[in-house]
């Protein structure tokens, strides 16, 4: 932009959480804390999704856990982490200092620690607690009350986990994967509580290493992310959002530039999340943020008001 020319406005708001620009991390691609601090100010970003939490320590999956796949990867990290109690006390604060707009990731195996996880938030009383803008609830985790069969892919048990998490206090996201039956399950999501909805998580994939003939993860399958991932994102927003046009969206799936977020906006998106792109390039989510303001300024966009949804109209 030359001097003089005037910066559209980039705040934006996904229900009652206000947010400087649309630009955050998404969860699982930047850790649980600063790891990525050398390389981007946390302040400057929209939010920090941080990696999904569970209300205790959980180890994750046998290795190996990534692989590359075309246009992106494929990973079984399987939502390792310290736990919210230790997070809560130990990263967030560290977060909050950096001065970093924080959304919670949560997740469980049952209704149960969906709930325990809703009271540990509620019942907090740690340093840096007013950086947390929101609590994403990741129903995208295999429910071993349901023969463990994803949350997220039942209308009834995503309504449920999100109704789990009402103590918590704060505005819930409801991170949902790409089904057949998507709208319903957003649906079902609302009804449960969530003020926005996150589209989407990573696709249900597999590798299989031809010499040995088994899996090449070592826990089978995994989610694949990237580039590859984008127009099925872009289609799930645009899907999500022509059926319920007044629950705020964030888009994520195969965002790495400027541009990519101008379009998953367009589909319907009032934010958007920047995943595997990080991997790649750890400064990835400044450089949309960069590209994004570009881009608006070049094409006369005053507000980001004026793109959701264009592309319905």
């Amino acid at each position: 932009m030359s001097r003089g020319e005037p910066k559209p406005a980039l705040d934006t708001s996904i229900g009652s959480v206000r947010l400087p620009n649309p630009v955050m991390t998404a969860s699982g691609t930047v850790g649980h804390g600063t790891e990525l601090a050398r390389y981007l100010d946390y302040s400057e970003l929209g939010a920090v999704v941080v990696k999904s939490l569970a209300p205790y320590e959980w180890p994750g999956n046998p290795p190996p856990r990534v692989h590359p796949v075309p246009a992106g990867m494929i990973n079984s990290v399987g939502l390792q982490g310290p736990g919210l109690p230790r997070w809560l006390a130990e990263e967030l604060p560290v977060l909050a200092d950096f001065g970093a707009r924080v959304v919670v990731s949560i997740w469980g195996r049952s209704l149960d620690d969906y709930a325990v996880a809703s009271d540990l938030l509620a019942s907090a009383d740690v340093p840096g607690l007013d950086a947390v803008a929101a609590v994403e609830v990741n129903v995208s985790c295999p429910n071993l009350e349901d023969r463990g069969r994803m949350f997220s892919h039942s209308a009834a048990m995503t309504r449920a986990a999100l109704a789990a998490t009402a103590a918590c206090g704060l505005p819930r996201w409801a991170k949902l994967s790409a089904t057949g039956d998507l709208v319903d399950i957003a649906a079902a999501a609302v009804e449960g509580g969530a003020s926005a909805l996150t589209l989407i998580n990573t696709l249900l994939g597999m590798v299989i290493d031809t010499e040995s003939r088994k899996p090449l993860l070592g826990a089978g399958g995994g989610g694949v992310s990237g580039r590859a991932m984008g127009p099925v994102a872009v289609r799930s927003v645009f899907d999500v959002y022509a059926a319920l046009p007044e629950v705020p969206i964030i888009g994520v799936g195969g965002i790495a530039s400027g541009v990519d977020a101008v379009e998953m906006m367009m589909a319907g998106a009032r934010a958007v999340q920047v995943g595997t792109a990080t991997f790649a390039d750890p400064r990835a989510p400044a450089k949309v943020l960069r590209e994004l303001a570009r881009w608006c300024a070049d094409h006369g966009v005053s507000r980001l008001d004026e793109l959701t949804g264009a592309a319905h109209e």
